[in-house]
């Protein structure tokens, strides 16, 4: 396996309640797709199972990551919005942090590793973003990060260790789980933890 994917931090524990998904349906609200989840006949014809598909393509950067983005900007104050944000991202959270800090006229940088897709790399500059290239691998450049955001007083807009992030990006599953009711399973990306947690936090171990 790539060191690149290798070298991961472990996760804290930021406290996510259920009042605090609710208070990111509040802010969310009119602000992102309320996309549907759906009947899949084919995967369910597939799996013997009925499947049922979270369509978060149909968000604007195309990812459930600029639910937690939007959450996380939305909590911050009137200083340290003037002063800006700072995250690292490969891709999906850096168009989300980008693309609503634009919205909401809040300077944004962006640390991506080298190796991020180029297209990932420019749809995250035109959102206005100041985009810097560093690192081999996510620890690299979270490292450069942090040492951004102490030199220039940004905040840190994490692109799953955070409770607003966490509790904005569950609002995605907890619709799926309300379409779905009588589902006994429910299944994300690995990489998806902000999402994962939160899903955790609805449902119960």
């Amino acid at each position: 396996m790539p060191a690149r994917f290798r070298q991961v931090t472990p996760l804290s524990t930021p406290t996510v309640t259920i009042d605090s998904i609710r208070a990111a349906q509040a802010r969310l609200a009119g602000h992102v797709e309320n996309t549907p989840c759906l009947h899949s006949r084919t995967l369910s014809e597939i799996t013997g199972a009925e499947v049922y598909l979270k369509f978060e393509n149909l968000q604007f950067t195309a990812s459930f990551k600029e639910r937690g983005a939007l959450n996380k900007l939305s909590t911050l104050t009137a200083e340290q919005k003037a002063r800006g944000v700072i995250a690292v991202s490969a891709g999906n959270h850096a168009q989300g942090v980008a693309y609503h800090a634009q919205r909401l006229a809040i300077p944004a940088v962006i640390v991506m590793p080298r190796f991020s897709p180029m297209v990932k790399i420019e749809r995250t500059r035109g959102f206005g973003a100041e985009v810097v290239l560093s690192g081999d691998t996510f620890d690299d450049s979270k490292a450069e990060a942090a040492r951004l955001a102490a030199e220039r007083s940004l905040t840190m807009v994490h692109p799953y260790d955070d409770a607003d992030v966490i509790a904005g990006q569950g609002r995605s599953r907890s619709r799926c789980w309300r379409s779905s009711r009588r589902s006994t399973a429910s299944v994300w990306p690995w990489a998806a933890a902000g999402s994962s947690r939160a899903w955790r936090r609805r449902r119960g171990p």
